[in-house]
């Protein structure tokens, strides 16, 4: 009798998902797959499985049709991601808005446009939904009054926890429950699912920007949406008619990069704990943010002023995006969250001398030396170690 276990822990499952053929296929790596298109010579069979996808947006039986309907080299990615999301399915974009725009077409298609959605969330996730650029319209809420805000038109309640920049946490489970039938979308990008998995809370939809620690190293642009198999397959239709597919080769990166996903993650997340603390520690800095879920996004509000911080690092490269294997340092107030009007945007916590750091692999004693240096000179006040703020 074959007494392996049939449940993988998440760090096997991000080497070996998506990757379970292989040895059968006589491989080790998985292979790039760059075909656009693919032959058939049965083109009343190709019709039926055309209409099939048209009917239901389920992945064809057999051979590729054409890249736009779908790719082995991503197949294998989006298999990969719904294994560690604990989802049927998942189904990746071109971009983190890509997928974002999807879930909401899909929605909008049946009637659905209005939103429910608890700030802050990624500035153009707010920018999207405020300005009304695919015909949703929005009612912000806190967490509290998502129960109160739907309404028979109401096609998705969409959070993100830790939320982008202040890394304020929701309780992910009494959303759900006040959701009632919506389905909610959770942002799980700061999280990813070594520290979360929302679909056990409740969630029906788990949306990634996978540029950020799905790819982990700075060079892949992707979105994706782990969610069941019958929103997949909407998903895979209006991906299809828009043309929001992600690229084979972004798609084995992608795969590549959840191999070490665990590892990087836990590490990055011990050089943030770090410096969370010294940040609170350090009369320089008014205000820390450090989610209690962990990982390795730090955000802090300084004395001084923001802009000099940015100027003068080093090491730490100030540029935007996050969860890349090096640690990136922005002003969200200029950058990340500048699409968002000003009042809402300090409503929702994102205050003008609020810095978001995304903190890498690094010696933590490197990037605290290059912090300490572009904090400028100390004060004499001092220390205040209350100033994390946690959740």
């Amino acid at each position: 009798m074959d007494t392996r276990r049939t449940t993988r822990a998440l760090a096997t499952e991000a080497v070996h998902a998506g990757r379970d053929d292989l040895a059968g296929l006589g491989l080790h790596a998985p292979p790039i797959d760059l075909s656009t298109t693919y032959p058939s010579y049965d083109s009343r069979a190709e019709a039926a499985r055309i209409d099939a996808f048209a009917a239901t947006g389920a992945e064809p039986d057999g051979p590729p049709v054409y890249g736009r309907l779908g790719n082995p080299t991503v197949a294998r990615f989006e298999t990969a991601l719904a294994r560690l999301e604990g989802t049927e399915s998942a189904v990746a974009f071109a971009s983190g808005m890509a997928a974002l725009s999807a879930a909401l077409l899909v929605r909008g298609s049946m009637g659905l446009r209005h939103v429910v959605a608890v700030r802050p969330l990624y500035g153009c996730s707010d920018h999207l939904l405020t300005a009304g650029l695919l015909g949703s319209e929005v009612t912000w809420t806190d967490p509290a009054g998502v129960a109160d805000a739907l309404r028979p038109d109401t096609g998705l309640v969409l959070v993100e926890t830790p939320a982008n920049p202040t890394l304020a946490e929701i309780d992910l489970r009494a959303v759900a429950h006040a959701c009632g039938s919506v389905p909610l979308l959770v942002d799980n990008t700061f999280a990813t699912p070594v520290l979360q998995r929302p679909a056990e809370h409740g969630a029906r939809l788990v949306l990634h920007s996978a540029t950020k620690y799905l790819g982990g190293h700075g060079d892949v642009l992707a979105g994706v949406v782990a969610c069941d198999e019958e929103f997949a397959g909407r998903l895979r239709q209006v991906r299809f008619a828009t043309g929001g597919v992600l690229h084979p080769l972004a798609g084995y990166l992608l795969l590549r990069g959840l191999s070490t996903l665990p590892v990087r993650v836990r590490a990055a997340s011990a050089n943030a704990a770090e410096l969370a603390a010294r940040l609170a520690a350090d009369p320089r800095v008014e205000r820390v943010h450090y989610p209690r879920i962990g990982g390795a996004m730090v955000s802090f509000e300084v004395n001084g002023d923001p802009h000099e911080v940015i100027a003068g690092v080093r090491l730490i490269t100030p540029a935007v995006s996050l969860g890349s294997v090096d640690s990136l340092i922005q002003h969200p107030a200029s950058i990340s969250h500048r699409i968002v009007d000003a009042e809402d945007r300090r409503g929702a916590g994102v205050a003008d001398r609020l810095l978001r750091l995304s903190v890498g692999l690094e010696d933590v004693e490197d990037l605290w030396a290059d912090l300490d240096a572009a904090l400028g000179e100390r004060a004499v006040t001092p220390a205040r170690p209350e100033a994390v703020a946690r959740g």
